[in-house]
């Protein structure tokens, strides 16, 4: 999994920091949204993906990371 953020649609809800705060913070400056691990441990990844859920503003996108490997 992948996470990005739009920091110029985040409202400073901080439903991501309380949901993931191992993922995600906020600044001190205006309260947006930091992404702190882009690539969470599999731990992670299932309060990543609530956090990025309840956002208010859908400023956080979760991309799946395809791990399987083809061989021939």
């Amino acid at each position: 999994m992948t996470i990005t953020v739009d920091r110029d649609r985040c409202v400073g809800a901080g439903m991501c920091a309380l949901t993931a705060p191992e993922v995600f913070d906020q600044d001190d400056e205006e309260g947006r949204v930091v992404v702190l691990d882009t690539e969470p441990a599999p731990a992670h990844q299932a309060a990543a993906r609530h956090a990025a859920g309840l956002c208010p503003a859908a400023a956080i996108t979760v991309t799946a990371t395809d791990t399987t490997t083809h061989q021939q």
